[in-house]
């Protein structure tokens, strides 16, 4: 009795069409970015960067969004060490709802971020303090405004650090004689150093720019509650054109340089599990 053939042994084909789809598919994108940083470089001059950044307008919305993004930043980082720190080393009745709702100002639309920090300044006890404190539509909103969505990404990126690093150092720490503070100051936080940059930086950029609450919450009066977002929002109201691209591109330069330094630092945004 003959026996049938072996089977022929299955030969994949070149991988080279699959990847040749991919690239396209992935690459429609890259092209859109590209495109559009493109149009905004090569729409302006250096005349018009140059006389955007001789408006006393212009000039006071850089003065005053660096100053609130570095405000909100530094805020966002006290907040986001002490919260990445408990959620990593503490297990509590009630922990996934907490970490659930630390992820709300990521994923609500901006603008119910800023009606909701308006609505909660017109309680009786908030508003009695705004006659002694002015908040609302006022220089402060701004940097509460920006804290808000800030430091959500802050915590994650902590967060994220604390879970990477290694335990060890900390419990050697604590058999050596050192209580839980002192090895947190001496051990944790120095280890923690580069996720800290990358939080900071993070939180700057993202607090740079926020539009939607500060709108809200602080309006867009110039020379008064005028950031970079906004300044690109009256110069189009006004149809100057040349000056909000102007701005928008101060805003890619130092969106890009934020970028840079947290690629630098090996730790990129999309370690952060929860985005």
């Amino acid at each position: 009795m003959t026996q049938p053939p072996p089977p022929t042994p299955h030969r994949p084909g070149s991988d080279r069409p699959f990847f040749i789809a991919l690239g396209i598919l992935g690459g429609t994108y890259v092209l859109l970015l590209l495109a559009t940083l493109g149009a905004d470089a090569f729409y302006t001059t250096p005349g018009h960067l140059w006389r955007a950044l001789q408006s006393p307008e212009i000039r006071y919305a850089i003065r005053l969004s660096l100053l609130t993004c570095t405000l909100s930043t530094l805020l966002s980082l006290w907040v986001a060490v002490t919260i990445g720190y408990l959620m990593t080393h503490l297990q509590f009745r009630g922990k996934a709802l907490i970490d659930a709702l630390l992820d709300v100002p990521i994923v609500l639309p901006p603008l119910v971020i800023g009606i909701s920090l308006l609505i909660l300044f017109q309680a009786p006890p908030l508003r009695a303090l705004e006659r002694f404190f002015p908040i609302t539509y006022a220089v402060p909103s701004i940097v509460l405004a920006q804290f808000m969505v800030a430091c959500a990404f802050a915590v994650r990126t902590m967060r994220v650090t604390f879970e990477q690093l290694s335990p060890r150092p900390e419990q050697v720490a604590l058999t050596l004689g050192c209580n839980r503070s002192e090895a947190f100051w001496r051990v944790v936080l120095p280890s923690a150093k580069r996720g800290i940059l990358t939080a900071a930086t993070l939180a700057w950029a993202r607090a740079l720019g926020e539009f939607g609450p500060i709108l809200v919450f602080s309006g867009a009066t110039r020379m008064k509650t005028e950031v970079l977002p906004t300044t690109v929002f009256l110069e189009l109201s006004v149809g100057n054109l040349e000056a909000a691209v102007a701005v928008s591109l101060l805003m890619v330069v130092a969106a890009v340089s934020v970028l840079l330094i947290i690629r630098s630092q090996g730790i990129t945004p999309s370690t952060q599990r929860s985005l």
